[in-house]
């Protein structure tokens, strides 16, 4: 979907990878606002956005069902930015498996999943332990997949008075996720983020378009 609309992030938002925090069996809602909606390096509507979650998570055995969107406040090019993602999460010990439909709602039917339909559909493993987490990812089905490929690493470096700091780096395919100039993996991810209670500001820069983003989100 990078060219007919734009994928996500299930993974949500500032960065994009695991928590590694067991969830709360049960539903749980929520929603995020941010200045700015990037995902993998890229940013997506070029306007504040806010990001409505919503999740079950099934006693005993922590599977995890959920729906995630992104609205943006402000027009770009006279269209305000959609993206309706649904995700089914499956545990195993320290590893989690994904199976994630992101779907960009002005570009189609919701569960058309043709090559020029608006919905993607990625497959992702992820690992967390401690302080360190591990993610890659690959199209399987959908819009102009082209099997497209993602990894992430992202470690947690400190943790003092109610602050919380993570460097991440990933890497994708650079048709896919960068500068739309080549087959290579390239660096697309780069950057930290600073966490205290329900506010985050990341800086992120890709490599491979070089481009700088800095964002502020706020969760409730």
């Amino acid at each position: 979907m990078k060219k007919t609309a734009k994928l996500i992030s299930l993974a949500v938002a500032i960065f994009a990878g695991l928590s590694g925090t067991a969830q709360a069996e049960g539903f749980k809602i929520g929603a995020d606002v941010v200045s700015s909606y990037v995902w993998r390096g890229s940013d997506y509507g070029d306007s504040p956005a806010v990001q409505p979650a919503l999740s079950y998570t099934f006693p005993g055995i922590g599977v995890v069902v959920g729906a995630w969107g992104s609205y943006a406040i402000a027009e770009d090019d006279g269209d305000r930015y959609k993206e309706i993602d649904l995700y089914v999460t499956v545990p195993v010990g320290p590893l989690s498996f994904t199976l994630t439909d992101y779907h960009a709602p002005d570009a189609g039917d919701s569960f058309d999943f043709s090559d020029d339909g608006p919905n993607v559909v990625e497959a992702s493993i992820g690992y967390a332990k401690d302080n360190l987490t591990l993610l890659a990812a690959i199209n399987i089905a959908g819009a102009e997949n082209d099997n497209a490929k993602y990894c992430e690493a992202g470690y947690k470096f400190y943790d003092k008075d109610g602050f919380t700091a993570k460097g991440f780096v990933g890497a994708g395919d650079e048709d896919y996720y960068g500068d739309g100039e080549g087959d290579n993996i390239a660096l697309v991810n780069t950057g930290i983020s600073v966490s205290k209670d329900r506010y985050t500001a990341s800086y992120v820069y890709n490599p491979d378009t070089e481009k700088s983003h800095f964002v502020f989100m706020a969760s409730f």
